[in-house]
């Protein structure tokens, strides 16, 4: 059993009267309650693996650090197993900020836009990216191969996402799983951080629909090109456009879309 899952007992049943008790494997889900600077910023429900890239990825993705303002976290684990406190200390110029979003956040599972009061300041413009995409449609075939056949905890629960990012010619680099797509985007983006590998040199592939919460975590990662392998909303879209982000989707074995 991997370190993400988890068995429990079921009842196989064979819909002709027929069946067994036995164990599954399942994902794990926690509460991950994350504190700041001594401030209770968030809980967010996650899969506990591979906690040090998602808390670094997490940071990025709401703005509250770079890369290179995030120390060492220290993780403890509730009484009686019932999550996790991950507490973590950022520089002082980033304390007005994250008490301004601490005092408006509630907790949400990580899409970036719950908390936020207000029309202009979810739709606050992003970042436009340097790099432009120069990745063939062959070079996302091979990455999408080679993304199935590392999703261990995906194969071994079938309840799980996965975010992957890949070289411009399709070689997997890094991969992450997590019952939540955001969390699963978020521990890759703080992978490649905490590695040094330039997004901008690859692609992320998600096993998840395109909506405007990933496009917004691909662009402030720097990648160029985000695949999916679901159909993008007209925001997610929008949004990427205007970022200057490359948009693959409804990504299959034989085709796929590329959004102009």
């Amino acid at each position: 059993m991997s370190e993400g899952a988890v068995a429990i007992a079921v009842r196989r049943d064979d819909y002709a009267g027929a069946g067994e008790r036995t164990t599954r494997a399942v994902p794990r889900e926690v509460p991950i309650a994350i504190e700041l600077n001594g401030v209770a910023y968030a809980v967010m429900m996650a899969t506990p693996c591979d906690l040090d890239d998602f808390l670094t990825g997490f940071l990025l993705s709401e703005g509250l650090a770079d890369a290179g303002e995030i120390g060492a976290a220290a993780f403890h684990a509730v009484e009686g197993g019932a999550g996790i406190v991950a507490r973590l200390n950022l520089p002082p110029h980033r304390a007005a900020p994250l008490m301004e979003r601490a005092r408006r956040r509630l907790g949400d599972s990580s899409c970036g836009i719950c908390g936020i009061e207000s029309v202009e300041a979810a739709l606050r413009p992003l970042p436009p990216l340097g790099a432009r995409a120069r990745v063939d449609a062959a070079a996302i075939a091979r990455g999408l191969a080679a993304l199935r056949a590392a999703q261990d905890l995906g194969r071994e629960t079938a309840a799980t996402h996965a975010a992957a990012f890949c070289r411009a010619d399709g070689t997997l680099v890094a991969l992450r799983e997590d019952v939540g797509r955001h969390n699963a985007l978020d521990k890759l983006v703080g992978a490649l951080a905490r590695s040094g590998e330039d997004a901008a040199t690859g692609f992320i592939a998600v096993t998840s629909r395109c909506s405007y919460e990933l496009v917004e975590k691909t662009v402030r990662a720097g990648c160029p090109l985000l695949v999916a392998i679901s159909a993008p909303t007209d925001l997610a879209a929008s949004r990427a456009r205007a970022a200057g982000l490359t948009l693959a989707v409804l990504a299959r074995d034989d085709s796929l879309l590329w959004v102009e």
